[in-house]
């Protein structure tokens, strides 16, 4: 078994699901006491959040770039970025060290084309909704995503730094994200939805969607097995 290195914190609601999805997989599979091989850095995401806030996104580099580099010299095999918003730093985390990095863009892009679903919906952060460097690294994989419309990225960007990585999931919160697939489908035609943020899937259950839903993390997580195990 490999061991993987896992960049978390960011926020640690999500990177406890990773953890215990990581560990859970294994045993699912190898049965008996067995577990994960997993090293964590973990972030105060006070600070972290500031940065994006702020558009310091060197400073936010440098530190997932030290944190990575201190994952691989404790023995990682693979890192991930339990984050889907910080993989704006992808490239720089993945050319500092000398292991793969498994990027979450890349197994949702993988995922979404071999159900053959042509016009998904992303919900995420902002910094993930409007900057370039998600959708694109989508559309290079052959994935073309909808966003929501301005006032309900807004509204999407604020619930989940409000409530989400402060562990508050609140059911108003959750009727909205469903309306906001249903219009989407109804307006765009959206026949799917991407969770594109790793907390939304804690908010919302895939089953209570009306499309079929990607669910980054738990791709993430299957990927990052297929490795450790393969």
């Amino acid at each position: 078994m490999r061991t993987l290195g896992l960049l978390g914190g960011m926020s640690w609601e999500s990177s406890a699901v990773y953890y215990r999805r990581l560990n859970g997989g294994v045993r699912q599979r190898l049965g008996g006491q067995h577990s994960a091989k997993l090293v964590m850095w973990s972030a105060d995401f006070a600070p972290i959040a500031a940065m994006q806030a702020d558009g310091r996104w060197d400073e936010a580099t440098a530190v997932l770039v030290d944190a990575a580099r201190g994952l691989e010299r404790a023995g990682a095999e693979a890192i991930l970025i339990c984050a889907n918003t910080m993989h704006r730093m992808a490239g720089e985390v993945a050319a500092a060290v000398g292991v793969p990095l498994i990027h979450v863009a890349d197994v949702t892009a993988a995922a979404i084309r071999a159900a053959g679903v042509q016009r998904p919906l992303l919900l995420a952060t902002a910094f993930v909704m409007e900057q370039p460097f998600y959708r694109e690294r989508l559309r290079a994989r052959g994935v073309e995503t909808l966003v929501p419309p301005e006032d309900e990225r807004r509204w999407l960007h604020a619930i989940i730094f409000d409530e989400l990585v402060q562990g508050r999931f609140e059911a108003g919160s959750r009727a909205e994200v469903l309306a906001m697939v249903d219009r989407a489908g109804a307006d765009h035609g959206a026949d799917a939805v991407i969770f594109g943020c790793t907390e939304i899937g804690m908010l919302v259950p895939a089953g209570d969607v009306s499309v079929p839903v990607f669910d980054t993390l738990e791709l993430h997580v299957e990927a990052a097995l297929a490795f450790a195990l393969g």
